[in-house]
Protein backbone atom coordinates (compact mmCIF):
# COMPACT_ATOMS: atom_id res chain seq x y z
CA UNK A 1 0.00 0.00 0.00
CA UNK A 2 1.29 3.45 -0.69
CA UNK A 3 1.62 5.98 1.66
CA UNK A 4 0.53 9.67 0.52
CA UNK A 5 1.41 11.44 4.00
CA UNK A 6 4.92 12.66 1.79
CA UNK A 7 2.81 13.62 -1.21
CA UNK A 8 0.63 15.35 0.91
CA UNK A 9 3.62 17.22 2.91
CA UNK A 10 4.97 18.12 -0.12
CA UNK A 11 1.94 19.51 -2.15
CA UNK A 12 1.10 21.25 0.98
CA UNK A 13 4.98 22.81 1.00
CA UNK A 14 4.09 23.63 -2.72
CA UNK A 15 0.92 24.98 -2.08
CA UNK A 16 2.76 28.06 0.77
CA UNK A 17 5.14 28.55 -1.53
CA UNK A 18 3.10 29.51 -4.36
CA UNK A 19 0.87 31.55 -2.52
CA UNK A 20 3.54 33.33 -0.44
CA UNK A 21 4.72 33.85 -4.30
CA UNK A 22 1.45 35.58 -4.95
CA UNK A 23 0.89 37.61 -2.63
CA UNK A 24 4.55 38.69 -2.40
CA UNK A 25 4.10 39.46 -6.60
CA UNK A 26 0.87 41.40 -5.20
CA UNK A 27 2.70 43.14 -2.49
CA UNK A 28 5.55 44.29 -5.22
CA UNK A 29 2.94 45.65 -8.06
CA UNK A 30 1.17 47.57 -5.16
CA UNK A 31 4.25 48.93 -4.03
CA UNK A 32 4.73 50.12 -7.68
CA UNK A 33 1.12 51.24 -8.00
CA UNK A 34 1.78 53.28 -4.80
CA UNK A 35 5.52 54.41 -5.86
CA UNK A 36 4.19 55.69 -9.26
CA UNK A 37 1.21 57.48 -7.21
CA UNK A 38 3.69 59.32 -5.45
CA UNK A 39 5.41 59.82 -8.26
CA UNK A 40 2.61 61.77 -10.18
CA UNK A 41 1.35 63.40 -6.38
CA UNK A 42 5.08 64.93 -7.08
CA UNK A 43 4.88 65.99 -10.18
CA UNK A 44 1.45 67.75 -9.93
CA UNK A 45 1.70 71.50 -9.67
CA UNK A 46 -0.37 73.01 -6.76
CA UNK A 47 1.35 75.97 -6.38
CA UNK A 48 -0.68 79.52 -7.07
CA UNK A 49 -0.37 80.78 -10.62
CA UNK A 50 -1.64 84.03 -11.62
CA UNK A 51 -3.97 85.24 -14.33
CA UNK A 52 -1.07 86.57 -15.93
CA UNK A 53 0.83 83.28 -16.14
CA UNK A 54 -2.26 81.84 -17.53
CA UNK A 55 -1.52 82.45 -21.16
CA UNK A 56 -3.74 80.15 -22.56
CA UNK A 57 -6.83 82.27 -21.27
CA UNK A 58 -6.06 85.74 -23.03
CA UNK A 59 -3.42 85.54 -26.07
CA UNK A 60 -6.76 84.77 -27.84
CA UNK A 61 -8.58 87.49 -26.54
CA UNK A 62 -5.94 89.87 -27.58
CA UNK A 63 -4.37 88.91 -30.71
CA UNK A 64 -4.81 91.70 -33.76
CA UNK A 65 -5.81 94.15 -30.98
CA UNK A 66 -3.96 97.30 -29.59
CA UNK A 67 -3.05 97.00 -25.79
CA UNK A 68 -2.62 99.07 -22.60
CA UNK A 69 -1.30 97.76 -19.66
CA UNK A 70 -1.91 99.38 -15.94
CA UNK A 71 0.73 97.98 -14.06
CA UNK A 72 4.02 98.31 -11.91
CA UNK A 73 6.89 96.35 -10.58
CA UNK A 74 4.47 93.66 -9.33
CA UNK A 75 3.18 92.75 -12.79
CA UNK A 76 5.45 90.03 -13.60
CA UNK A 77 5.70 85.97 -14.71
CA UNK A 78 7.30 84.10 -12.40
CA UNK A 79 10.13 81.76 -13.90
CA UNK A 80 9.69 78.02 -12.65
CA UNK A 81 11.37 75.10 -12.88
CA UNK A 82 14.45 73.12 -10.86
CA UNK A 83 17.22 75.18 -11.28
CA UNK A 84 15.49 78.96 -11.41
CA UNK A 85 15.98 80.37 -8.34
CA UNK A 86 13.23 82.56 -6.43
CA UNK A 87 12.93 86.20 -7.85
CA UNK A 88 13.54 85.30 -11.53
CA UNK A 89 10.78 86.75 -13.48
CA UNK A 90 9.61 88.56 -16.62
CA UNK A 91 7.49 91.57 -16.65
CA UNK A 92 4.27 91.17 -18.01
CA UNK A 93 4.94 93.70 -20.40
CA UNK A 94 7.88 92.00 -22.15
CA UNK A 95 5.95 88.83 -21.79
CA UNK A 96 2.85 90.59 -23.69
CA UNK A 97 5.37 91.63 -26.46
CA UNK A 98 7.00 88.25 -26.88
CA UNK A 99 3.60 86.55 -27.52
CA UNK A 100 3.26 89.10 -30.39
CA UNK A 101 0.59 91.28 -28.60
CA UNK A 102 0.28 94.70 -29.68
CA UNK A 103 1.58 96.85 -26.58
CA UNK A 104 0.98 100.00 -27.53
CA UNK A 105 1.35 102.31 -23.77
CA UNK A 106 1.71 101.45 -20.05
CA UNK A 107 -0.36 103.84 -17.26
CA UNK A 108 1.70 103.69 -14.38
CA UNK A 109 -0.27 104.78 -10.88
CA UNK A 110 1.51 105.72 -7.46
CA UNK A 111 4.84 104.22 -7.08
CA UNK A 112 5.55 104.09 -10.50
CA UNK A 113 5.94 101.39 -13.48
CA UNK A 114 8.79 100.47 -11.75
CA UNK A 115 8.17 100.79 -8.35
CA UNK A 116 10.95 103.91 -7.47
CA UNK A 117 8.51 106.17 -6.24
CA UNK A 118 7.95 107.04 -2.80
CA UNK A 119 4.50 107.37 -1.65
CA UNK A 120 3.05 110.25 -2.61
CA UNK A 121 5.42 111.56 -4.52
CA UNK A 122 4.34 112.85 -8.37
CA UNK A 123 4.96 109.92 -10.77
CA UNK A 124 5.79 111.67 -14.61
CA UNK A 125 5.01 110.46 -17.60
CA UNK A 126 8.01 109.05 -19.79
CA UNK A 127 9.30 106.06 -21.68
CA UNK A 128 10.40 102.26 -20.12
CA UNK A 129 13.85 102.40 -20.90
CA UNK A 130 13.59 98.83 -21.95
CA UNK A 131 10.86 98.69 -24.60
CA UNK A 132 10.37 102.16 -24.97
CA UNK A 133 6.82 102.40 -24.94
CA UNK A 134 5.28 105.81 -23.96
CA UNK A 135 4.40 105.69 -19.56
CA UNK A 136 1.99 107.75 -18.59
CA UNK A 137 0.91 108.47 -14.66
CA UNK A 138 -1.96 107.48 -12.76
CA UNK A 139 -0.98 109.92 -10.09
CA UNK A 140 -0.97 113.04 -9.29
CA UNK A 141 -3.49 115.68 -11.01
CA UNK A 142 -3.97 112.86 -13.61
CA UNK A 143 -5.41 109.77 -11.43
CA UNK A 144 -7.91 108.61 -14.32
CA UNK A 145 -6.94 108.22 -18.06
CA UNK A 146 -8.57 110.86 -20.56
CA UNK A 147 -10.21 109.95 -23.68
CA UNK A 148 -6.90 111.05 -25.51
CA UNK A 149 -4.75 108.87 -23.66
CA UNK A 150 -7.19 105.89 -24.32
CA UNK A 151 -7.74 107.18 -27.96
CA UNK A 152 -7.06 104.05 -30.58
CA UNK A 153 -6.82 101.37 -27.45
CA UNK A 154 -9.09 98.55 -27.81
CA UNK A 155 -8.34 96.74 -24.47
CA UNK A 156 -6.70 97.50 -21.28
CA UNK A 157 -5.14 95.17 -19.16
CA UNK A 158 -5.00 95.50 -15.59
CA UNK A 159 -2.07 94.18 -13.70
CA UNK A 160 -1.42 94.59 -10.21
CA UNK A 161 -0.36 93.36 -7.22
CA UNK A 162 -2.87 94.25 -4.28
CA UNK A 163 -2.51 93.69 -0.69
CA UNK A 164 -6.51 93.53 0.71
CA UNK A 165 -5.99 96.94 2.21
CA UNK A 166 -8.92 99.95 1.76
CA UNK A 167 -6.22 102.60 1.77
CA UNK A 168 -3.24 100.95 -0.18
CA UNK A 169 -4.69 102.88 -3.22
CA UNK A 170 -4.30 100.55 -6.38
CA UNK A 171 -7.90 99.28 -6.09
CA UNK A 172 -9.11 103.68 -6.78
CA UNK A 173 -6.36 103.31 -9.77
CA UNK A 174 -8.62 100.14 -10.64
CA UNK A 175 -11.73 102.04 -9.83
CA UNK A 176 -10.79 104.99 -12.33
CA UNK A 177 -9.49 102.86 -15.35
CA UNK A 178 -12.98 100.68 -15.22
CA UNK A 179 -14.94 104.16 -14.77
CA UNK A 180 -12.32 105.66 -17.95
CA UNK A 181 -13.01 102.18 -19.98
CA UNK A 182 -16.57 101.87 -18.97
CA UNK A 183 -17.07 105.68 -20.96
CA UNK A 184 -15.37 104.76 -23.90
CA UNK A 185 -17.03 101.21 -24.34
CA UNK A 186 -13.15 99.64 -23.78
CA UNK A 187 -13.32 96.24 -22.29
CA UNK A 188 -10.86 95.89 -19.53
CA UNK A 189 -8.65 92.76 -18.12
CA UNK A 190 -7.75 92.13 -14.76
CA UNK A 191 -5.00 89.61 -14.77
CA UNK A 192 -5.85 88.44 -10.94
CA UNK A 193 -3.33 88.15 -8.56
CA UNK A 194 -3.43 86.77 -4.65
CA UNK A 195 -4.63 89.19 -1.32
CA UNK A 196 -1.92 88.27 1.19
CA UNK A 197 -4.47 90.06 3.71
CA UNK A 198 -7.42 87.97 2.43
CA UNK A 199 -7.99 85.41 5.54
CA UNK A 200 -9.90 87.89 7.33
CA UNK A 201 -12.30 90.49 6.79
CA UNK A 202 -12.04 93.66 9.84
CA UNK A 203 -12.25 97.30 10.83
CA UNK A 204 -14.40 100.03 9.82
CA UNK A 205 -16.68 100.19 6.72
CA UNK A 206 -15.69 103.62 4.81
CA UNK A 207 -18.43 106.48 4.96
CA UNK A 208 -19.19 107.71 1.94
CA UNK A 209 -19.09 111.51 2.89
CA UNK A 210 -15.20 111.00 3.90
CA UNK A 211 -14.60 109.42 0.08
CA UNK A 212 -11.19 109.70 -0.88
CA UNK A 213 -8.69 108.32 -3.32
CA UNK A 214 -7.11 106.84 0.13
CA UNK A 215 -10.94 105.40 0.18
CA UNK A 216 -13.71 105.60 -2.15
CA UNK A 217 -15.96 102.64 -1.54
CA UNK A 218 -17.93 101.75 1.58
CA UNK A 219 -15.66 98.41 2.47
CA UNK A 220 -13.83 98.24 5.60
CA UNK A 221 -10.24 98.62 5.95
CA UNK A 222 -9.57 94.85 5.64
CA UNK A 223 -12.05 93.31 2.96
CA UNK A 224 -10.85 89.70 2.17
CA UNK A 225 -10.92 89.56 -2.07
CA UNK A 226 -8.52 89.19 -4.56
CA UNK A 227 -8.71 92.67 -6.79
CA UNK A 228 -10.14 90.77 -9.46
CA UNK A 229 -12.75 90.20 -6.86
CA UNK A 230 -12.97 93.60 -6.12
CA UNK A 231 -13.51 94.77 -9.87
CA UNK A 232 -16.66 92.50 -9.71
CA UNK A 233 -17.38 94.48 -6.67
CA UNK A 234 -17.06 98.10 -8.31
CA UNK A 235 -19.17 96.65 -11.31
CA UNK A 236 -21.97 94.73 -9.48
CA UNK A 237 -22.92 97.41 -7.04
CA UNK A 238 -22.44 99.91 -9.47
CA UNK A 239 -19.88 102.29 -7.89
CA UNK A 240 -18.85 103.65 -11.09
CA UNK A 241 -19.71 107.06 -11.90
CA UNK A 242 -23.70 107.36 -12.92
CA UNK A 243 -23.63 103.95 -12.33
CA UNK A 244 -21.89 102.97 -15.89
CA UNK A 245 -20.81 99.05 -15.99
CA UNK A 246 -17.40 98.24 -17.25
CA UNK A 247 -16.44 95.31 -20.05
CA UNK A 248 -14.46 93.04 -17.62
CA UNK A 249 -12.95 90.03 -17.50
CA UNK A 250 -10.97 88.32 -14.36
CA UNK A 251 -8.45 86.01 -15.37
CA UNK A 252 -8.53 83.78 -12.33
CA UNK A 253 -5.84 82.36 -10.66
CA UNK A 254 -5.55 78.69 -10.42
CA UNK A 255 -4.57 76.58 -7.13
CA UNK A 256 -5.80 79.43 -4.62
CA UNK A 257 -8.44 80.11 -2.25
CA UNK A 258 -8.66 83.01 0.58
CA UNK A 259 -7.04 80.78 3.26
CA UNK A 260 -4.08 79.97 1.07
CA UNK A 261 -0.66 80.70 2.55
CA UNK A 262 1.00 83.80 0.15
CA UNK A 263 4.49 85.00 0.18
CA UNK A 264 5.50 88.10 -2.41
CA UNK A 265 8.71 87.46 -4.36
CA UNK A 266 8.38 91.35 -5.43
CA UNK A 267 7.96 94.33 -3.04
CA UNK A 268 4.38 95.61 -3.57
CA UNK A 269 5.88 98.95 -2.95
CA UNK A 270 8.79 100.44 -1.84
CA UNK A 271 7.44 100.54 2.02
CA UNK A 272 5.89 96.98 2.15
CA UNK A 273 9.45 95.22 2.03
CA UNK A 274 8.61 91.47 3.52
CA UNK A 275 5.38 89.56 3.99
CA UNK A 276 5.45 90.80 8.03
CA UNK A 277 4.98 94.43 6.76
CA UNK A 278 1.96 93.60 4.76
CA UNK A 279 0.67 91.20 7.65
CA UNK A 280 0.87 94.21 10.19
CA UNK A 281 0.03 96.88 7.35
CA UNK A 282 -3.78 96.75 8.43
CA UNK A 283 -2.99 97.53 11.93
CA UNK A 284 -0.63 100.36 11.65
CA UNK A 285 -1.43 101.80 8.53
CA UNK A 286 -3.81 104.20 10.61
CA UNK A 287 -0.31 105.94 11.69
CA UNK A 288 -0.36 106.90 8.29
CA UNK A 289 -2.80 109.69 9.61
CA UNK A 290 -0.65 110.36 12.55
CA UNK A 291 2.34 112.48 13.86
CA UNK A 292 3.83 108.68 14.35
CA UNK A 293 6.43 106.99 12.62
CA UNK A 294 5.45 103.64 11.71
CA UNK A 295 9.00 102.89 10.53
CA UNK A 296 9.32 105.07 7.18
CA UNK A 297 13.06 106.04 7.08
CA UNK A 298 14.05 102.52 8.23
CA UNK A 299 14.73 99.36 6.17
CA UNK A 300 11.72 98.13 8.59
CA UNK A 301 8.64 100.38 7.24
CA UNK A 302 5.54 98.63 9.14
CA UNK A 303 7.44 96.79 11.68
CA UNK A 304 7.89 99.05 14.27
CA UNK A 305 6.41 102.62 15.30
CA UNK A 306 8.11 105.13 17.32
CA UNK A 307 8.24 108.73 18.23
CA UNK A 308 11.03 111.58 19.82
CA UNK A 309 8.39 112.24 22.33
CA UNK A 310 7.89 108.78 23.37
CA UNK A 311 9.15 108.03 26.69
CA UNK A 312 13.14 106.12 26.89
CA UNK A 313 13.01 102.61 26.53
CA UNK A 314 15.85 99.90 25.44
CA UNK A 315 14.03 100.47 21.85
CA UNK A 316 15.17 103.22 19.30
CA UNK A 317 15.96 104.04 16.01
CA UNK A 318 16.64 107.41 14.16
CA UNK A 319 14.64 107.36 10.45
CA UNK A 320 16.21 108.88 7.51
CA UNK A 321 15.64 109.13 3.87
CA UNK A 322 16.08 106.33 1.90
CA UNK A 323 14.51 105.15 -1.44
CA UNK A 324 11.10 104.49 0.33
CA UNK A 325 10.33 107.67 2.29
CA UNK A 326 12.78 110.88 1.09
CA UNK A 327 10.51 112.52 3.78
CA UNK A 328 9.87 110.40 6.87
CA UNK A 329 8.21 111.89 10.33
CA UNK A 330 10.69 112.35 12.90
CA UNK A 331 13.48 112.36 10.20
CA UNK A 332 16.72 112.90 11.91
CA UNK A 333 15.54 112.24 15.41
CA UNK A 334 15.86 109.20 17.77
CA UNK A 335 12.55 107.82 18.31
CA UNK A 336 11.36 105.57 21.13
CA UNK A 337 8.98 102.96 20.67
CA UNK A 338 7.95 99.36 19.85
CA UNK A 339 9.76 96.20 17.61
CA UNK A 340 7.07 94.43 15.67
CA UNK A 341 9.63 92.32 13.82
CA UNK A 342 8.59 89.22 15.76
CA UNK A 343 4.67 89.83 16.18
CA UNK A 344 2.47 86.94 15.64
CA UNK A 345 0.94 86.93 12.14
CA UNK A 346 -2.50 88.79 12.34
CA UNK A 347 -5.65 87.27 12.07
CA UNK A 348 -7.66 90.60 12.47
CA UNK A 349 -6.71 94.23 13.22
CA UNK A 350 -4.93 94.67 16.29
CA UNK A 351 -6.01 98.06 17.51
CA UNK A 352 -3.14 98.00 20.55
CA UNK A 353 -0.70 99.75 19.17
CA UNK A 354 -2.18 102.76 17.92
CA UNK A 355 -4.12 103.13 21.33
CA UNK A 356 -0.20 102.14 23.18
CA UNK A 357 1.07 105.56 21.12
CA UNK A 358 -1.71 107.76 21.78
CA UNK A 359 -1.31 107.40 25.75
CA UNK A 360 2.32 107.50 25.17
CA UNK A 361 1.92 111.25 23.55
CA UNK A 362 2.36 113.63 25.80
CA UNK A 363 -0.73 116.34 26.16
CA UNK A 364 1.57 119.14 24.67
CA UNK A 365 2.02 116.74 21.09
CA UNK A 366 -0.15 117.04 18.34
CA UNK A 367 -1.14 113.20 17.77
CA UNK A 368 -3.83 113.00 15.10
CA UNK A 369 -3.36 113.83 11.82
CA UNK A 370 -5.20 115.83 8.48
CA UNK A 371 -5.42 112.66 6.90
CA UNK A 372 -6.38 110.39 9.61
CA UNK A 373 -10.26 110.57 9.03
CA UNK A 374 -9.82 109.15 5.41
CA UNK A 375 -7.33 106.50 6.72
CA UNK A 376 -9.93 105.05 8.95
CA UNK A 377 -13.34 106.31 6.79
CA UNK A 378 -15.28 107.58 9.67
CA UNK A 379 -14.71 110.23 12.16
CA UNK A 380 -15.97 108.02 15.13
CA UNK A 381 -12.47 105.80 15.32
CA UNK A 382 -10.82 109.18 16.35
CA UNK A 383 -13.58 110.59 19.06
CA UNK A 384 -13.64 106.77 20.39
CA UNK A 385 -9.43 106.44 20.99
CA UNK A 386 -10.07 110.29 23.00
CA UNK A 387 -12.83 108.91 24.56
CA UNK A 388 -10.64 106.03 26.21
CA UNK A 389 -12.54 103.80 24.74
CA UNK A 390 -11.13 99.69 24.74
CA UNK A 391 -10.32 97.85 21.93
CA UNK A 392 -12.82 95.24 22.69
CA UNK A 393 -15.54 98.24 22.82
CA UNK A 394 -14.60 100.06 19.51
CA UNK A 395 -14.23 96.66 17.74
CA UNK A 396 -17.72 96.12 19.06
CA UNK A 397 -18.86 99.30 16.99
CA UNK A 398 -17.92 97.63 13.96
CA UNK A 399 -19.52 94.51 13.72
CA UNK A 400 -22.82 95.14 12.76
CA UNK A 401 -21.27 97.07 8.88
CA UNK A 402 -19.27 93.87 8.74
CA UNK A 403 -21.79 92.00 8.41
CA UNK A 404 -23.38 93.70 5.61
CA UNK A 405 -20.77 94.04 4.10
CA UNK A 406 -19.75 90.25 4.19
CA UNK A 407 -23.26 89.81 2.07
CA UNK A 408 -22.56 92.38 -0.38
CA UNK A 409 -19.39 90.53 -0.80
CA UNK A 410 -20.23 87.22 -0.68
CA UNK A 411 -22.19 87.99 -4.46
CA UNK A 412 -18.60 88.50 -6.50
CA UNK A 413 -16.15 86.08 -4.90
CA UNK A 414 -14.07 83.79 -7.55
CA UNK A 415 -12.36 81.60 -4.82
CA UNK A 416 -13.30 79.66 -1.77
Amino acid sequence: MIDFKPFKSTYLILFLLLNFQLISCAQKTQNKDSEFQIQNSEKEDVSIKTGAERTDLYVKLLKGKKVAVVGNQTSIIEKRGKNIEKGDFTHIVDSLISLGINVKKVFAPEHGFRGEADAAELVKDGKDTKTGLPIISLYGKNKKPTAAQLENIDVVIFDIQDVGVRFYTYISTLHYVMEACAALNIPVLIFDRPNPNAHYIDGPVLEMEHTSFVGKHPVPVVYGMTIGEYGQMINGEKWLKNGIKCDLTVIPLKNYNHNSDVSLTVRPSPNLPNDKSINLYPSLGFFEGTTINAGRGTEFQFQRYGASFFPKNDFSYTPKPNFGSKYPKENGKLCYGVDLRTAKKQHQIDLQWLLDAYQKTPKTEKFFGSTFTIHAGNTKLQQQIEQGLSQEKIRESWQKDLEAFKKVRAKYLIYE
